[in-house]
């Protein structure tokens, strides 16, 4: 199995040590530089564990042979951009189970026309998670209602719709909800 933990962990920031001590029980540096360098095996377990110390996904650590990762070529600062000091990649983001998309055909708020939204589908239990972000709330014959999430009490959410002049909306008990948590914009 090819891995690029050593890639997600400096594209994070990270050290062997950092990593090590997230790991849950701890574990050495040598360790997770022995799995990075595949002079150990990497088993699904440790996988798992490393993939939770980097807050990614294991399969944001196994290379596949049809994704290609992006080389990172400029870093971007308040000084303006500049040179890496070492190689990095970008890992392109990845579906997974229970996430929904929004797709923006006009723009409105913060959002433009082209915008992908991705979010995680949430059960009720939740819904404070979701506290003053932006949300996708399932609404009768198909319909649904997108906007910010102000409020909650006795099982109804407050939901403020995006653009100007808009007007709170309630909605009492839905099935679920979807928070916003990524992004994806052309340029």
């Amino acid at each position: 199995m090819i891995t690029c933990i050593r890639e997600v962990r400096r594209a994070k920031g990270l050290t062997l040590q950092e990593v090590a001590d997230r790991c849950v029980p701890p574990t050495t540096p040598q360790t997770i530089g022995r799995l990075e360098t595949g002079t150990r095996t990497v088993s699904v377990s440790w996988l798992n564990r490393i993939a939770d110390a980097l807050g990614v996904d294991a399969s944001d650590l196994v290379r596949l042979p049809d994704r290609a990762d992006l080389p990172v070529a400029a870093i971007l600062g308040h000084d303006g951009a500049h040179s890496p000091r070492r190689e990095g990649v970008v890992v392109p983001p990845s579906a997974s189970p229970g996430l929904v998309a929004v797709s923006v055909e006009a723009g409105i708020g913060d959002y433009r026309a082209g915008d992908e939204i991705w979010c995680e589908r949430i059960v009720p239990g939740l819904f404070a998670t979701a506290l003053n972000r932006d949300v996708l709330l399932p609404r009768p014959s198909g319909r649904f209602l997108f906007g910010r999430l102000i409020g909650r009490e006795a099982g109804k959410l407050h939901i403020l719709p995006l653009g100007a002049g808009a007007r709170q909306q309630v909605i009492a008990d839905p099935a679920w909800a979807a928070v916003a948590i990524r992004l994806v914009r052309p340029l």
